[in-house]
């Protein structure tokens, strides 16, 4: 072929439909439970919007999609969610409404990563953030809605890793440890790690690659080194999981991807070992809304990639919900029965009845095939008797192909009460 998708990119089937369906309806009613609002970003922004989160970061140094415009603006393809919605709550005013400001989306992001399974450089996210409430039981419920929507899909034998990454306060503090325990170590970790440690040592913690890991088993916890404020913020969190029956795993080498985490950080992976096996995660980023030229405000959220989700919901062999019936097939033996047909078919759909009308030249036998491939419940087989009569022959599949013959007037009203 002249033309294929761009590698790391995958064109989603009518039949993963039905998976992208089951998630995006969970995630919708979950979000309305929790009565998060829907918000929609630009698929790009301002390059300088992101930039800022980090140049020690991977996202900024290494993945992002950046182009110039005709206005010979930088811009990115948006890799991440959460800068775009702080943007918009600056932006629109949001600081102004009743806080905290409760916001969801799904959108695709973009990175230029290495593509494997459940990395793309094309991946579609559903994330909240509550911005304005630095409440440890706002915290709470981000990682309970999260927790929940794995749960209500039907997958078990999750993990949440939990950790407290401190402040601006204690933090300084944790960092001087952790150049310390590393100042001897630099010949033994990656090139990447190295620049890490000049840069933005924590993000040492968050290294993959396998020459690093026993130098991160072995650097200090900073649990050991939260200020007083961190730690009760910390301990009313947990107790918030405790009092709503969430398990987690104190991960103090936990740390996330992006430069604008304080305090809470947490991940959810299934018991698939493997750097690509986090299912989503989040944490706190109390000081994003400041960065980007407001106010000092606290903000929380998560992020979880729908491609990971389906994977895994594949891989418990989770059974998708039973998806709707096609309720009628309208099938016609001769030509001059064509346009009777079509009609009952879109009188049946505006009845809210779901109808597919035969089309083409294939024999009622071919039509018949056809119909029991989409898997119809009846057909509706209108013919040169039928069109005599002003009636229509309709054959319940169901019920080994039962026949009965009704008024053309009745059909609609009849299936229509039938459902």
């Amino acid at each position: 072929m002249k033309y294929q998708a761009p590698r790391g990119t995958q064109d989603i089937l009518p039949e993963e439909q039905p998976w992208w369906d089951c998630v995006y309806r969970t995630v919708a009613r979950l979000a309305r439970e929790y009565r998060y609002a829907l918000i929609e970003t630009p698929i790009f922004e301002d390059a300088g919007l992101f930039t800022r989160l980090g140049e020690a970061t991977d996202v900024v140094s290494k993945e992002m999609y950046i182009f110039k415009d005709r206005g010979d603006q930088e811009l990115a393809l948006r890799p991440e969610g959460t800068a775009p919605v702080c943007r918009a709550y600056l932006e629109h005013g949001m600081q102004n409404h009743p806080q905290p400001v409760r916001l969801w989306y799904t959108a695709p992001n973009f990175r230029y990563d290495r593509p494997q399974a459940g990395r793309y450089r094309e991946h579609h996210q559903f994330g909240v953030e509550a911005i304005g409430d630095e409440d440890p039981a706002i915290d709470a419920e981000v990682i309970e809605m999260l927790w929940r929507l794995y749960e209500e899909l039907g997958l078990t034998g999750l993990t949440l890793h939990l950790n407290s990454i401190g402040d601006q306060n204690c933090r300084p503090r944790y960092l001087a440890k952790l150049r310390e325990y590393y100042s001897d170590k630099l010949d033994q970790i990656c090139e990447d790690c190295r620049g890490r440690y000049e840069k933005n040592p924590l993000r040492l913690l968050d290294c993959k690659n396998e020459r690093c890991q026993p130098i991160i088993a072995g650097a200090p916890a900073f649990s050991d080194y939260l200020c007083d404020a961190c730690r009760d913020h910390f301990a009313r969190l947990r107790g918030h999981l405790d009092d709503v029956g969430i398990a987690y795993t104190l991960n103090p080498r936990l740390v996330r991807g992006l430069d604008y985490y304080t305090r809470t950080v947490f991940e959810i992976e299934p018991m698939e070992a493997g750097g690509q096996s986090s299912l989503g995660g989040g944490g706190r980023y109390d000081g994003l809304i400041e960065q980007l030229g407001g106010k000092p405000t606290p903000g929380i959220g998560f992020g979880t990639g729908i491609e990971r989700i389906i994977i895994n919901l594949k891989r418990q062999e989770v059974p998708l919900p039973e998806q709707p019936a096609l309720e009628v097939y309208v099938a016609y033996q001769t030509p001059a029965a064509r346009s009777v047909a079509f009609k009952l078919a879109s009188d049946l759909r505006r009845a809210g009845v779901s109808s597919v009308v035969a089309s083409g030249e294939r024999s009622l036998k071919a039509q018949m095939r056809h119909a029991d491939h989409l898997k119809a419940n009846r057909v509706a087989i209108i013919g040169d008797r039928e069109l005599a009569d002003g009636t229509v022959t309709l054959k319940d599949l169901r019920e080994g192909g039962k026949q009965t013959t009704i008024p053309l007037i009745d059909v609609v009203r009849q299936l229509d009460d039938q459902g």
